[in-house]
């Protein structure tokens, strides 16, 4: 089973990319994602396979909707919204993308973890600051001691964007990620240096930052919807809360 980890966290995790499953034609072969096409059981044997490799967890998923609702969990189940945080030990939160970007958080005192998943949407409404918010009351993080790893997503090069989106990036802050592009009413978008700029204003050290820097578009071991559409596959970002301290 193929997956991309990062050397910051401590907690068992991974970025999965699309080798190692039973999925055919465009889905071929990891995919993980229901509803788009795929054989329901491929899907579901891809996913078997995954979390057998992954030593079998409860796992804690969402219907992704393109928000920022981050939602306190405890066991294993299903949530609508963008992100997972727990402190229950053995717990795996997942998320699924094809493009956007995977976060994972991990706070080391508290041993607490976090799963989000940052599209567009995500990052405008910055989902990574209210997941940080949500660990500081719920555990006493301190973001200064927070971990944060970022899976592969879509590159600001490749990110074709409305001038009018990109204008709202801009007003909100973050006209640094807005990148030109040579056809008129459109724009380019680097979601990584907004979620780069958002983790620091959170109050995260640079060091704790860690960045996958593979571009889905560019890449074909990924799944990307902007490159293939929707007979994309999704890819998964995985972490597991650590058994108790001692």
């Amino acid at each position: 089973m193929n997956w991309l980890t990062s050397p910051i966290l401590t907690s068992r995790h991974a970025f999965t990319d699309r080798r190692g499953g039973v999925s055919s034609g465009p889905f071929a072969s990891l995919n993980l994602a229901r509803g788009n096409g795929d054989d329901e059981w491929a899907v579901a044997e891809n996913r078997r396979r995954l979390l057998a490799a992954f030593g079998e967890p409860p796992l804690a998923r969402l219907n992704q909707v393109h928000g920022t609702i981050v939602h306190l969990v405890d066991g294993s189940g299903v949530w609508e919204g963008d992100g997972l945080v727990s402190n229950t030990p053995g717990l795996a939160l997942a998320v699924q993308v094809a493009d956007c970007y995977p976060l994972l958080l991990e706070d080391p005192a508290s041993r607490a973890v976090a799963a989000l998943h940052a599209g567009w949407r995500g990052a405008l409404g910055n989902i990574l600051g209210a997941a940080v918010k949500a660990m500081q009351r719920e555990y006493g993080t301190n973001p200064a001691e927070l971990r944060l790893a970022a899976g592969p997503g879509i590159a600001g090069p490749c990110y074709q964007v409305d001038a009018g989106l990109a204008d709202r990036f801009a007003a909100a802050g973050w006209d640094g990620a807005v990148l030109p592009d040579p056809e008129p009413g459109k724009a380019r978008l680097d979601l990584l240096a907004v979620i780069r700029a958002q983790a620091l204003t959170a109050g995260l050290r640079l060091e704790n930052l860690w960045f996958a820097g593979v571009c889905t578009h560019c890449h074909p071991a990924y799944y990307s919807y902007r490159r293939d559409g929707k007979k994309s596959g999704r890819q998964w970002g995985l972490i597991q809360a650590p058994p108790p301290a001692g």
